[in-house]
């Protein structure tokens, strides 16, 4: 074993993390469920989907099985999609070509949908011990640092000396669970990308970006680019307590999942709204950003109650999804905590006026002067 990797491996053991809860396990479907929830996911975000997750869909086949929409509501929150879309894909391709059972090594892992090198290398070093290199985000900085590698590690020829040395520094097979877990561990924990703790790493001793004062320097940030924004007209339709919204396409921004009506300008979010009822005003609201990895999402929302709504309004996709079931229903986070505040909003009117409606007095008994009350 390489000096580097008997350090690492010593002090997982001492010193890793323990109590993940997709730990301690050999099993193929947890260990790719965590790997896939934790790609570019901090793990105290990952822990509650995590368990929901097996909840559900307790092994590969009850997810294979499943609609993609439940698979969507449940990921709705968790970010980056096409996980969401790609897991399923793989559980079904896993149940249908693989007979349930998950491929044994690291090349035919890669071969699923949503399972790239280092994440097939992580399943097949945990699950069946192989000698495969793992390159995350936090193994890239923790490589980068060791060993003074110059440059951004998303680029093309850095990443190809990274992952030589990664694959130089691997450690016999039955070390290969720790010495995974420890580089994983390392990089979340000690080599973190700002206030790294230096003065606890194993591998401080022979760390050429801390003897050359260099650790925050390197790994080299990402050129930067301009990012554009992309500004969107959003419909916030309300009818009998209920919100319109449509299924966003497969691929793209929040594909798959529930979102409001979206138009590129006022003049088609109010030729949408005539269509939907004729004569209607939606009143226009705050615009909103979200920031996405390569660009920044400005909205612009126009809520309308409607009293009543064309026949010719049902638009393929579109659903009228009841205001108290947002919670659970698979929309991205921004757009829920859009629709939280419009009902909050919606609801003050009626609870003010609830409050200042004077209490109506029951009515008088009407007295009875027949002779039978008289006497």
């Amino acid at each position: 074993m390489s000096e580097f990797a008997e350090r690492v491996v010593a002090w997982q053991t001492a010193h890793g993390r323990r109590d993940l809860p997709w730990q301690g396990t050999r099993d193929p479907y947890r260990v790719w469920l965590s790997e896939i929830m934790l790609q570019q996911t901090q793990v105290a975000t990952v822990v509650d989907y995590y368990a929901r997750f097996l909840q559900r869909f307790p092994d590969v086949a009850n997810l294979a099985a499943a609609p993609l929409a439940d698979v969507m509501r449940l990921w709705a929150g968790l970010g980056y999609y096409s996980r969401a879309r790609n897991l399923h894909a793989c559980a079904r391709r896993v149940v249908t070509e693989h007979g349930g059972e998950f491929p044994r090594d690291a090349q035919a892992l890669a071969r699923l949908p949503g399972i790239g090198r280092s994440t097939a290398a992580a399943i097949a070093a945990f699950c069946f011990g192989e000698r495969a290199a793992i390159l995350d985000g936090n193994v890239k900085r923790v490589l980068a640092r060791h060993f003074g590698i110059e440059g951004f590690p998303g680029a093309a020829a850095v990443e190809r000396r990274l992952w030589q040395l990664a694959g130089e520094l691997l450690p016999q097979r039955r070390a290969m669970p720790a010495y995974t877990q420890g580089l994983m561990d390392l990089g979340a924990t000690v080599c973190t990308r700002a206030r790294p703790r230096c003065e606890v790493c194993p591998v401080a001793p022979t760390c050429v970006a801390l003897r050359t004062r260099r650790v925050t320097e390197l790994p080299a940030p990402r050129p930067r680019k301009p990012v554009p924004t992309r500004r969107v007209q959003m419909l916030i339709a309300v009818h009998d307590g209920a919100v319109l919204v449509e299924e966003r396409p497969p691929a793209g921004v929040w594909g798959g999942l529930l979102a409001l009506p979206q138009f590129d300008s006022a003049a088609a979010l109010r030729a949408a709204l005539r269509a939907l009822a004729d004569g209607a005003r939606a009143r226009r609201l705050p615009a909103r950003r979200h920031a996405f990895t390569h660009f920044t999402l400005e909205f612009t929302p126009h809520v309308v109650r409607l009293a009543r709504i064309a026949q010719r309004a049902a638009e393929p996709g579109a659903v009228w999804l009841p205001l108290v079931q947002i919670e659970s229903a698979a929309l991205p986070t921004p757009i829920r905590a859009l629709l939280r505040d419009v009902r909050s909003a919606l609801a003050a009117p009626q609870a003010a006026r609830a409050r200042h409606t004077p209490a109506v007095a029951p009515p008088k008994r009407e007295e009875r002067h027949d002779k039978e009350t008289r006497r």
